[in-house]
């Protein structure tokens, strides 16, 4: 139940519904009150934040800095194991298997082969719940395309319990203890995700995959002309946000390794 209160109350706090709610309280104002200047600062101010938030050089200046905090894993240390966190997903046997792997899902799958095949003899681990109307598991979603594109069922452990990164984190302890292990999950997700598998008392190397934020040249119309793209690198940064305050309420945070 609190799974889902948190589910509802954050969705509605991320930059889009957040927004869209401000500005219907604004139209409601204008239209229904007295409160005429109220509500044309409420829409205008609503209306002139979401513009912004849908421009590249606003919607990345935001993203990059928690996403540059751990660079592609390039080492050459050895691991036993590639976990790659669960995200969004579906499951639809008639489609390619990789089209069910939906946002963030399929770029950390990829980062977690390339991974596997840098390490030879390891195993990936894939974590995440099943969806309420989902027979198939977020971790058996992401097993089923790995297995699709050559990765070897002995290869593959699922951990199809977890419904958050803390529980994702409290699974893998328990399945491989202290194995050394390449955590693999979104680049604006890692810092968040580290703080939570250190408390674990894990020692994860950091992975990032899904790297959104664009620091190569764009075309100028790119730049000026607002895009629903730049506006999900948004809320990329408000969902991470929304995550380290309930991360910081509920107990210790900050940096890894940091009590």
């Amino acid at each position: 139940m609190l799974f889902t209160l948190k589910k509802y109350i954050g969705g509605m706090m991320l930059p889009l519904p957040l927004l869209l709610l401000c500005i219907a309280l604004g139209l409601g104002l204008l239209w229904f009150s007295r409160f005429q200047k109220t509500g044309k600062i409420i829409t205008t101010a609503g209306w002139l934040i979401l513009l912004l938030l849908s421009l590249q050089p606003v919607a990345d200046g935001l993203l990059r800095p928690v996403e540059e905090k751990y660079p592609t894993w390039q080492g050459n240390q050895k691991v036993a194991y590639i976990v790659v966190l669960g995200g969004g997903y579906t499951w639809d046997p008639e489609w390619a298997p990789s089209s069910n792997l939906i946002n963030n899902s399929l770029p950390r799958l990829n980062e977690g082969i390339r991974l596997w095949l840098a390490n030879p003899g390891s195993k990936m681990i894939f974590t995440g719940a099943a969806a309420k109307t989902n027979p198939v598991s977020t971790a058996e979603a992401g097993a089923r395309v790995a297995q699709s594109l050559g990765v070897p069922p002995e290869a593959i452990i699922t951990l199809d319990s977890p419904k958050d990164t803390e529980e994702e984190a409290a699974a893998v302890k328990q399945a491989i203890g202290d194995a050394p292990f390449l955590l693999v999950t979104s680049a604006s997700h890692l810092p968040r995700a580290m703080i939570f598998f250190e408390q674990a008392g894990l020692h994860p190397l950091p992975a990032p995959a899904n790297q959104l934020a664009i620091t190569a040249p764009l075309n100028p119309w790119e730049k000026i002309i607002p895009s629903p793209v730049w506006l999900m690198h948004s809320d990329r940064v408000g969902y991470e946000t929304l995550g380290r305050v309930w991360q910081w309420l509920k107990g210790p945070s900050g940096e890894p390794g940091e009590q």
